[in-house]
């Protein structure tokens, strides 16, 4: 009896989604809550499993589809292999069986001989047309995904690194070889969460009065301190200690001494009202595959620096792994975004509405700076407060900046609440 895989509830106020990327191929057989099917949704990629154990049956959408919630995806043919794995499981439709025969030479017969993840018949859609347009052999890239999958990421990455290789495979793919040899273009579909991102940050340009005011700190004493203590701290908490759990904690206490930071406006035009709050929910931007994410650090103001440490690591860790939910998404009071991970000097960022205000890290650089009279060399980073001047005034910006950069440079004050 085939069941019938339904668009699931995504959250609320969500009611459409993007099929990604198909885990499972018709005839693949799959066990009960396996993934299926990846969707992506303007926040988080979302994996949908089967209800049933059984055999993968036709696909009733393409990847890049949009759809509904309630819509339907696939069926499932419920027993058969994927029900009771067997030595001798149920033959696959007839329409899967030459790319199922394709992986699966004699051993020794070929370089495609090996594990069938390997082939292209194994990989998803996504995958498979990255393969062909790069060139990359996937035997040779180790996948990062879920359960060692291959993503499309990791072979883009593969042709970055090493883009000799692609002449491997140029005899199976020739217009992928010819098209190498001269200029070429590629036209990749925007994710619907790239333009959810798109859409939102242009919409706080057009809406919010956007000013970005700067300030500087040492870092000396935050990295004496982590320096000191780092060690102790991992093994104590069990996870390491980094600069943000400072700075996530310096910023809450600032936000307490100029609430309007912390704060949002709501309302049409003409009826506004200003949203203060007494608790500081803290927005991080994490890179995903898929892009730049924010999960939002629940009462921060109530957390430790390990227990904002440990937030943050397990954040970060399920982006990667797509894992991310996405009432972990929602909310937020304040924004702190570390572009000095990749390398940046300075920058303006742009406020994540309906917020008021982001901090924007950068990089640690020794500067010579003058101390008691003398010219001397410190790490040095730059901050950058970005905020809506019809909420904020130019003096709680900077005021927000200063008691910030007097809690990282003197990290005691973060101990006492000073």
């Amino acid at each position: 009896m085939a069941t019938e895989v339904t668009v699931p509830v995504l959250g609320e106020s969500i009611v459409e989604a993007t099929v990604g990327e198909w885990l499972k191929q018709p005839g693949d057989p799959v066990k009960q809550d396996e993934p299926i099917v990846s969707l992506e949704t303007d926040k988080v990629a979302v994996e949908v499993p089967s209800p049933v154990a059984g055999v993968m049956g036709a696909h009733a959408v393409q990847v890049g589809d949009n759809v509904a919630v309630g819509a339907l995806l696939a069926t499932v043919e419920a027993g058969g292999a994927g029900a009771a794995p067997s030595p001798t499981p149920a033959p696959a439709p007839a329409q899967a069986a030459p790319a199922a025969t394709a992986g699966q030479q004699a051993p020794g017969s070929g370089p495609t001989a090996g594990a069938a993840g390997d082939t292209p018949a194994a990989l998803s859609p996504s995958v498979r047309r990255a393969v062909l347009e790069t060139g990359v052999d996937p035997a040779t890239v180790k996948g990062t995904g879920k359960d060692g999958r291959l993503t499309k990421d990791d072979v883009i990455a593969a042709k970055a690194e090493a883009p000799a290789p692609a002449a491997a495979v140029a005899p199976q793919t020739p217009s992928v070889a010819a098209a190498t040899s001269g200029r070429k273009e590629e036209r990749v579909r925007m994710t619907r969460l790239r333009q959810t991102v798109a859409k939102r940050l242009k919409d706080a340009q057009n809406t919010a009065a956007m000013l970005t005011t700067f300030n500087d700190v040492d870092m000396s004493a935050v990295i004496e301190a982590r320096t000191r203590y780092k060690d102790l701290f991992e093994k104590k908490h069990g996870v390491r200690l980094g600069f943000m759990g400072f700075f996530v904690k310096a910023a809450t206490m600032a936000l307490k001494d100029v609430p309007a930071v912390n704060a949002q406006i709501d309302g049409p035009e003409g009826n506004q009202e200003i949203v203060y709050h007494d608790y500081a929910d803290i927005s991080v931007a994490v890179s995903a595959p898929q892009g730049l994410v924010v999960p939002v650090i629940r009462d921060a103001d109530q957390l430790s620096v390990a227990g904002i440490e440990k937030t943050i690591g397990d954040f970060g860790k399920r982006a990667k792994d797509g894992t991310l939910k996405m009432d972990e998404m929602k909310g937020g009071t304040f924004t702190i975004s570390n572009g000095g991970v990749f390398g940046s000097l300075m920058s303006t960022p742009i406020i994540n509405p309906p917020q008021s205000a982001v901090l924007g890290l950068h990089r640690i650089e020794d500067r010579p700076v003058v101390r008691d009279g003398q010219v001397v060399v410190r790490p040095m980073m730059y901050l950058a407060l970005s905020y809506d001047h019809r909420l904020i005034d130019g003096r709680e910006a900077v005021t927000f900046l200063v008691a910030l950069k007097n809690a990282i440079e003197d990290p005691t004050r973060i101990l006492i609440d000073l």
